[in-house]
């Protein structure tokens, strides 16, 4: 999902809007209603602590620890970044 946020950065930046980028809001509005399904929380998090009786934060994804616990914020401010810049793209048409 990284890689669509992302692209949305990039298609924003570049007026770039293609079937990728269209492919990439879809994804992330089916990830929005994955996070809203399982109240914030990443499906394999679920998972992960189910399986993993000292789990912690941050142990189910492969990141430097501290964008492991950061990544939700660090990750939505590109994403918002992009979208911005979207936004601005499509009503300077």
């Amino acid at each position: 999902m990284v890689s669509a946020i992302f692209y949305i950065l990039y298609a924003g930046i570049f007026n770039l809007f293609d079937v990728y980028f269209y492919i990439s809001i879809g994804l992330m509005i089916v990830e929005g209603i994955a996070l809203l399904i399982f109240k914030g929380a990443c499906p394999l998090t679920v998972v992960s602590k189910k399986l993993k009786s000292d789990y912690s934060e941050g142990d189910d994804i492969y990141l430097p620890h501290w964008l492991a616990i950061h990544n939700r914020l660090v990750f939505t401010s590109i994403l918002v970044v992009g979208l911005v810049i979207v936004v601005y793209r499509f009503l300077g048409r």
